[in-house]
This record gives structure tokens, sequence and C-alpha cells, in this order.
């Protein structure tokens, strides 16, 4: 098959709009991305530009379980809550170079809802969640040179839904969250050299299932959430140096179970979320100003989703929920250059409160 029989690709999306074709990078083209028959998919010599390629299953299915980056570049996965429904404390690890993954050793508590957080000195914090009815102010560290787990100091209070924000200095600030139905407004601090936590500034709201983004300038944006059935809209900045709280500007709408991403010209793209209903609007915040201006609305509504950005600066926003029962394959790309969205290739199985990480 000659290059000159195939179509090129949209160039907006990398879509092809020929039926029972996919677009891929096509060596003997100069890897210009063109449509390619279905029927040679085996044939194909690049992978796909749209299409999600299946790897290796994990041992146990989960969802609202936690997922993160080693230094390796290896990912760990902890707890969740499995079919049954019952929250999990296995932990497990994919290798990229293998597509595999394998066991780990247990957390000490079971756990969904929780955190997970890379330390600078390259151990995993976890902290609080959901523990089969019993709210967690455990803390425990994974160590990937051990592959083992020790507890460290726990939280002042149980906390469940809340943040956990890696800061300039190393520490971790943990904020919000819902203990036993008691929506918290607290903030604390947890400090890997002595492995304590101390209390600092109170947020002016409490929050649950809210966002917290380190802004370029090293101070926290916090987001939404809800504040015991109200949604909220207000947004409110961290400042690690005097440890207070400020407000800042208000979103345009109440949402909660959203995402917020850092883009890379230091902006923050909020996506979707719910609140009385589910949400396809975005919103960006300005930190130079403290503004928010209304973004390109996505083609999905959305609720418990994830945001990527990507290596290329774009935002990968998978899956999500729709409605209470339905769970989308959908994926769609934000570019921050023209303020676009643009959908791209179906994942195989629906999903939300899942994770992504970029390997």
């Amino acid at each position: 098959m000659s290059c000159s029989t195939l179509l090129p690709c949209d160039s907006s999306n990398n879509i092809c709009n020929e039926p029972n074709h996919i677009c891929v990078h096509h060596p003997r083209c100069e890897n210009h991305p063109v449509c390619y028959p279905m029927s040679m998919i085996d044939r194909q010599l690049c992978p796909s530009l749209t299409k999600w390629i299946n790897t290796g299953n994990i041992t146990y299915a989960r969802y609202m379980h936690k997922a993160s980056i080693l230094p390796d570049g290896k990912v760990l996965i902890v707890g969740g809550i499995n079919s049954h429904p019952l929250a999990l404390k296995t932990a497990e690890i994919y290798d990229p170079s293998t597509g595999i993954w394998s066991g780990t050793q247990n957390m000490t508590y079971a756990r969904f809802g929780h955190t997970s957080s890379v330390l600078t000195n390259g151990k995993i914090l976890i902290t609080g969640g959901n523990g089969n009815g019993y709210y967690q102010n455990t803390t425990e560290l994974y160590d990937p040179l051990t592959r083992t787990w020790k507890t460290t100091g726990g939280m002042s209070y149980t906390r469940f839904g809340h943040t956990a924000s890696i800061l300039p200095n190393g520490k971790v600030l943990v904020t919000g969250g819902d203990s036993h139905g008691h929506y918290l407004n607290s903030a604390q601090l947890y400090d890997p050299l002595t492995e304590t936590w101390t209390t600092t500034g109170s947020m002016s709201y409490t929050r649950f299932g809210h966002t917290a983004s380190i802004l370029p300038n090293g101070k926290v944006l916090v987001t939404g959430g809800d504040s015991h059935g109200h949604y909220l809209n207000s947004a409110e900045l961290y400042d690690p140096l005097t440890e207070t709280w400020t407000t800042t500007g208000s979103m345009k709408y109440q949402r909660y179970q959203h995402t917020a991403s850092v883009l890379v010209n230091g902006k923050v793209l909020v996506t979707g979320g719910c609140a009385n209903d589910y949400l396809n609007s975005t919103e960006l915040y300005d930190p130079s100003t403290g503004a928010w201006t209304v973004a390109a609305v996505m083609n999905n509504a959305l609720c418990s989703h994830t945001a990527s950005v990507l290596t290329n600066g774009k935002v990968l926003i998978t899956g999500g929920s729709s409605s209470r029962a339905i769970a989308l394959n959908s994926s769609a790309l934000y570019d921050p250059s023209t303020g676009n969205w643009t959908s791209t290739g179906n994942m195989n199985n629906g999903r939300h409160f899942h994770t992504a990480s970029v390997l």
C-alpha cells in the first residue's frame, strides 16, 4: 500500500473521517498522521494516535483507590473498594516496561477515599480514608526500596474525601474532608523529617470532594467541594510562609468531585463535577489576577473523572459518571493554546472513580 492511497487524518484532532479506518503515524509516510484500514491493523507498524490499548490487569478489581508514580517510573496503586463492596488494604505495582502488575506488601489498614503523596525522599504517604465504615486518621509510609509499609504519626481528625499537597518545603498539607459525617475546614501539616503532624490555619469553609493545586508561586489553591449538602463555588489560597488562608475569586459554577489541573502557563483548569446536576462546564483561574474566566464546555457532563496534564501541555480527560448509573468510556483533550476541546479515542471500558497516571 502506497502513502498516496492513504488519506491524511483531520489535522485538528487526529481523527479519521473514513469509515473503518484509524489514525496512525506510519513510518513509510514520513510519520505523517494517515488513515489506516482497520482490516490491516494487525500489520500496523506504529501505534494508533487515538486508540486505547489494553495492558495487564490488576489482581484485585477496585475503585476509589489511589495511584502514585514511584521514583523508578513504576506505578503504585493502593486501597479502594471491591465489588462486594469492601475496602481493600492491598497494593500493586505496574511496570510500564513489561505491562505487568505485581503484588507488594499490604497496608496495615483497609481504606478508600484516602490520599497518596510521593514525598521528596521517594516514600509514599497514605492518609485517612474510610475502612468499611471506620473513618481513618491513620497514616502509612511505603518505602519503594524495601517494598514495605510502616505506620507513621496519626492526624488529629479522621478524614475521607480530603486533599493532600506536597509543599515546596517538602511538607504535606492535608485539607478538609468528611469525619464521620462532620465536614471539616481544618488543615494539618506533615513533616517527613520528624514524621509528625502539626495543625495549621483553617479554611473559611468546610469542604469535601474539593481540589487542591500547587501554584507556581508555591501557594495552594483550593476550589469547590461539598459543605454539608451546600455545593461551593468559592476558592481559597494557602500561603505556606504564613500558614494562613485568604479567599480569592469564586468560580461561576458550584461543583464538587471535579478536577483541577495546573497548566504550563500557570493557570488552573477546572473541569466538570457534580452539584445539583452533572456539569460539562470548565473554568480557568489566573493566579496573577485571582480571577476566573469561563472556558469551552466539554462534550459530556462529567463527575468523578480524571484529568492529566500530558508532556505536550494538553489535558486529557477520561471516564467519569454522566449519571449515577453510567460510567463513561469517553476521553477528550484540552489544548491550552487554542482553548478548545477535541474528542479522542474511547477507552475499552467505562470507568469512574478510577486513576490515570502519566508515565
